[in-house]
């Protein structure tokens, strides 16, 4: 019993002296995350002074100039490219989604989207459209405006909170979100939009039927590569035969073999691509060919790093990968469900 006195306060001594261990650890770790954060901007730094394109190159361009729809400008599922912003079409699709011209690949994105369905002719009044992960774009604005009947959906407002899209804007949390007066008016809007959540993971039976869908980079966040996947073989099944689907996600261009699985965000490599190509065409589908062609510009080169820049942001610095967006375009098949 005498011995187990002894324990006893020799243990209890022990945690006396805890919360000086511990004050003595949090500022070891609190000047290890001082460094890292130091040495992150100073290679940062070092960085863009060889890597970032100079000022004439990217600063207050590309420039707005006048166009129109191209006839032809994404024949094939594509890569974001900086010669892309510099042709006549990239201008008019800016301006009529309202946006400022820059060279981002989110607006290539959208640019993507709304070029690839003008050739395939399916932005018309009275077609349906169906858009998955839609956050805060204006896609759903402009197709309204149009005279499409759109129905747009998210994830549940509990589970983006969950992920942190509502604290970066980047989740819509109903119909409201969406309206964009300066692109559509209200009343066309209101006559030509519907929201619902949905989980794309998890897409109802009863989204059939329509003229095409889409969905801008969001697919790369379900989970995993094969989520991803299969969310693009579901969407395909939403639409009539012939109809087009057109979907944007992350391209990994640093490896077709090593990349990023199984976490928050995924980034696809082209063999992932011919797997899901693959696996469309067995199903009877159409895919566009690919061209992973990720193009040889000076802001094509630029690989930006973390905190990312307003622009160019063109290739980005993912998780040691680099990776940019990737376009991929889809017809239906005749067949039944």
């Amino acid at each position: 019993m005498f011995k187990s006195f002894h324990t006893i306060r020799d243990t209890l001594n022990k945690l006396a002296l805890l919360p000086k261990h511990v004050q003595k650890m949090q500022s070891q770790l609190n000047y290890i995350h001082a460094a890292l954060e130091e040495h992150r901007r100073e290679t940062r730094v070092l960085y863009n002074s060889v890597a970032l394109p100079g000022d004439a190159v990217w600063r207050g361009r590309p420039a707005m100039i006048e166009g129109e729809p191209a006839k032809s400008a994404f024949p094939r599922s594509s890569p974001c490219r900086q010669s892309s912003f510099e042709e006549p079409y990239f201008a008019y699709w800016t301006q009529r989604l309202g946006e400022p011209l820059r060279y981002h690949r989110k607006l290539w994105e959208f640019v993507f989207i709304c070029q690839a369905l003008h050739e395939r002719k399916v932005i018309r009044p009275g077609a349906r459209g169906l858009g998955f992960g839609v956050g805060s774009e204006p896609l759903s604005a402009f197709f309204a405006s149009q005279g499409c009947q759109i129905l747009a959906t998210d994830m549940d407002v509990t589970a983006a909170e969950q992920m942190g899209w509502t604290a970066t804007n980047q989740h819509a949390v109903g119909k409201e979100a969406l309206r964009k007066p300066a692109l559509c008016p209200d009343d066309l809007f209101d006559r030509n939009v519907d929201f619902r959540p949905c989980d794309m993971n998890q897409v109802p039976d009863d989204l059939v039927d329509f003229d095409f869908c889409w969905s801008a980079c969001a697919l790369e966040h379900l989970g995993s590569i094969e989520q991803g996947l299969a969310f693009i073989e579901r969407s395909i099944d939403c639409l009539k035969p012939g109809g087009w689907a057109i979907h944007t996600t992350e391209f990994n261009t640093a490896s077709n073999t090593d990349t990023i699985d199984n976490l928050g965000t995924v980034l696809f490599r082209k063999r992932d691509f011919q797997t899901l190509a693959a696996r469309l065409k067995a199903k009877g589908h159409k895919v566009v060919p690919f061209d992973f062609n990720v193009g040889d510009g000076p802001i094509d080169r630029f690989i930006d790093v973390p905190p990312y820049r307003a622009q160019p942001h063109l290739h980005m610095v993912l998780s040691g990968f680099s990776t940019t967006s990737f376009g991929i375009i889809v017809r239906r098949g005749a067949q039944s469900r």
